[in-house]
This record gives C-alpha cells, sequence and structure tokens, in this order.
C-alpha cells in the first residue's frame, strides 16, 4: 500500500514540476486542486495549516508544500519522492539552459509563449484559493487581519513580519477577549539574518555552503533570493550582474520552483559540478526543516494558543497570495490580448471546474503566441 503511494506522490509532483509555470503561488493552487479537491488525500483544513506553517519556516514555500504532502501521504519515503520529483524537472530544464547559455553566450526567445501563460495562471490561483479563503476567514477578526494583510503585501512590507505579526495581533485579541495574557502564549520568534561570510574562491565547496546558508536562512519570495545572490556573487565579483539577471529570467519562464535557478548559477561558476552542488545546498535546508515540523503541525492545531496563532497565519498565508495575484495581474494584464486570455481562463475554470490546470497554462502558452502576430 505504502509503495502504491509513493508511486502516486511521484506521478502527480512530476506532473506539477512539469506544468507548474507562475511561482509558489500557482504551485500551491495545483496542489490544493490535485490533493484536497480531487484526490481528497488532505483536508482543506489541514492543507491551510500546511501553507500557514510553512510560511513560518525559510526556503521555498511550493517545495516545502511538496515535501509536507509527501510526507502525509507517505512517511519519510513521500517526503523524499515528493520533494525530488517536484524539483527535478525545473532543475533539468533549467540545467539545459544553463549548457546552452554557457555555449552560445544567450538565452533563446521565449516571450511569445510565456506572454499567455501568465494571464491563464493568475486565474488558476483565484480559482484555487476562493474555498481556502472561506475557510480560514473563521471570525470577523481574521477578516480584518486578512484586509490589513493585503494591503501590507501590496506596498511590499516584508512577508514573513506580516506572518508573525498576523499570529501576535490573534494572540494579543485572544488574551484580550479572555482577560488574561499569559506570556506562554507567545511564540519566540528568531529572524536570522544574512551573515557577511566572505567568498574567497568558487570551489564547490564553497558554492555549496553558500546556497546552504541561504536556502537554511530565506524568507520571502525569488526575488529576495536574487538580493542575497547578488550581496553574496555579484558584489564579491564571483558572478556579473548581467548573468544574474538572465538566471532571473529563466527562473521566470521554466516551471517548478524558481529557486532552481541557482541550478544554472552554479553550472555558469563551476560547470555541472557546480550546477550540482549550488542546487543540493539550496534544497536541502528544506527538506530538514520540513521534516522537523510535519509531526508538529497536528499538535500546534491541538494547543488553544498555537491554533488562534495558526489561524492568522493562514489567513495572512492567503492574503499574501491575494495579493500576489493583483501584483501580477498589473504587471502582465497591460492589453486587449492579455485581458482577453485571462477573462477566457477564469470562464474555463468557472465553468469546467474539474478541468485539469495543465490544459488551461498549454492553452494560454498557445494563444499568448498566437496573438503576438496579431
Amino acid at each position: 500500500m505504502n509503495e502504491n503511494r509513493v508511486k502516486e506522490l511521484a506521478k502527480l509532483f512530476l506532473k506539477l514540476g512539469i506544468i507548474g509555470f507562475g511561482g509558489p503561488a500557482v504551485h500551491i493552487a495545483m496542489m490544493q486542486e490535485e490533493v484536497v479537491v480531487k484526490k481528497k488525500w488532505i483536508s482543506e483544513q489541514h492543507f491551510l495549516d500546511l501553507i500557514g506553517a510553512t510560511n513560518l519556516i525559510p526556503g521555498p514555500n511550493s517545495t516545502e508544500m511538496a515535501i509536507h504532502i509527501g510526507h502525509e501521504r507517505a512517511g519519510w519515503k513521500g517526503l523524499i519522492v515528493a520533494g525530488f520529483c517536484f524539483i527535478f524537472p525545473a532543475v533539468l530544464i533549467t540545467g539545459c539552459f544553463a549548457w546552452l547559455y554557457k555555449k552560445y553566450g544567450q538565452l533563446p526567445e521565449m516571450h511569445p509563449f510565456i506572454y499567455g501563460i501568465k494571464p491563464a495562471i493568475i486565474a488558476i490561483i483565484l480559482m484555487a484559493i476562493f474555498p481556502l479563503a472561506k475557510k480560514s476567514l473563521k471570525t470577523l477578526e481574521l477578516g480584518i487581519i486578512g484586509l490589513i494583510t493585503v494591503v501590507l503585501a501590496i506596498l511590499n512590507y516584508n512577508q514573513i513580519y506580516i506572518m508573525f505579526g498576523a499570529g501576535i495581533v490573534a494572540l494579543l485579541i485572544s488574551s484580550i477577549r479572555n482577560y488574561t495574557i499569559n506570556t506562554n502564549n507567545f511564540i519566540p520568534i528568531s529572524l536570522f539574518q544574512l551573515s557577511k561570510t566572505t567568498v574567497v574562491s568558487t570551489t564547490n565547496l564553497n558554492l555549496f555552503l553558500v546556497f546552504l546558508k541561504i536556502g537554511a536562512i530565506l524568507y520571502g519570495s525569488g526575488y529576495v533570493l536574487f538580493a542575497f545572490l547578488d550581496a553574496e556573487l555579484v558584489s564579491k565579483g564571483l558572478l556579473s550582474r548581467t548573468t544574474l539577471i538572465d538566471a532571473i529570467a529563466v527562473g521566470q519562464f521554466t516551471p517548478g520552483p524558481v529557486f532552481s535557478s541557482v541550478t544554472f548559477i552554479g553550472y555558469q561558476m563551476n560547470g555541472l559540478s557546480g550546477a550540482i552542488v549550488a542546487t543540493i545546498g539550496i534544497f536541502l535546508p528544506s527538506f530538514l526543516f520540513v521534516a522537523l515540523l510535519n509531526p508538529l503541525v497536528k499538535k500546534m492545531r491541538n494547543s488553544k494558543p498555537f491554533s488562534v496563532f495558526l489561524d492568522a497565519v493562514n489567513v495572512a498565508s492567503i492574503a499574501i497570495i491575494v495579493a500576489i495575484c493583483f501584483q501580477m495581474g498589473s504587471d502582465v494584464i497591460t492589453d486587449w490580448r492579455t485581458i482577453l486570455i485571462a477573462i477566457l481562463s477564469v470562464l474555463i475554470n468557472f465553468k469546467y471546474k474539474k478541468i485539469n490546470s495543465a490544459f488551461i497554462v498549454l492553452g494560454g502558452s498557445m494563444l499568448g503566441y498566437i496573438l503576438t502576430f496579431v
């Protein structure tokens, strides 16, 4: 039975790793559709709890969600298989682009295909998070916290501060309502900052340590990752800013986690071995963090103070995804073509709720390619 579950996980997360264009919000929306709605492996409430827990630890959120789901479904084997299968397609595709880039000095033109994908994935996200949003808004206070979180996220405040802030505010409200303030109700927060260790060479050991450190302390989006890479590599003369920008582009137009961009960077710095050690370094902390955290999530739900904290973090997580949709929409939906693709994607999602999101992604890509010639 467990072996069958491992095979199911491998099949599902390989598929999501191949079709998962658009970043963590899209990946989590696709996972919700697959494991909550279609397969019913996890309840909506527990899926929400996993999203909240994932946002409280460093590392790539969608990759950590895949690892969480794998652990829930098939224990340690599931944890490793789900995480690996989700990451592998992105790493493989990024590695191919890295080889082409090093050989020819430029990237192939992908814009016409990506043009139509982005409006389509906004529709996928919104349709997927709607039931999660309804589930998470349990009280008026949580609704207010959610609205404030959306505004703060749109204004580009640090996401981890927003997450912990929402949890602490909820704990304060709960304590005031109960006329008691118990210091044991508050969760000690330790926020890490990137240390200023200097990289003196591009040996594989140094590359591994740099990416391991970043993977172990990085909160936030892929753009935060690139800021850290700029500080660690570009500012020290180990990588050109042009190459870093090209790595960002690769991360945007390839499926799977944007953290696979480090595969591209590692390849430029030290060839195939550099790509391998950079990739292992950036993703290894996620496997370790989830392995430690996953057994605690249900215990957190059963503890009243942690449950209050987790409910607020869940609302903040969904609110941040809504803010990401708003920001993506303002950047992406800019002309009649992208408006048309977005509207069609929403209508198809609404009319055919069980349609595989892969068809919407592929349809958006093809329509975007066709419309660029109109």
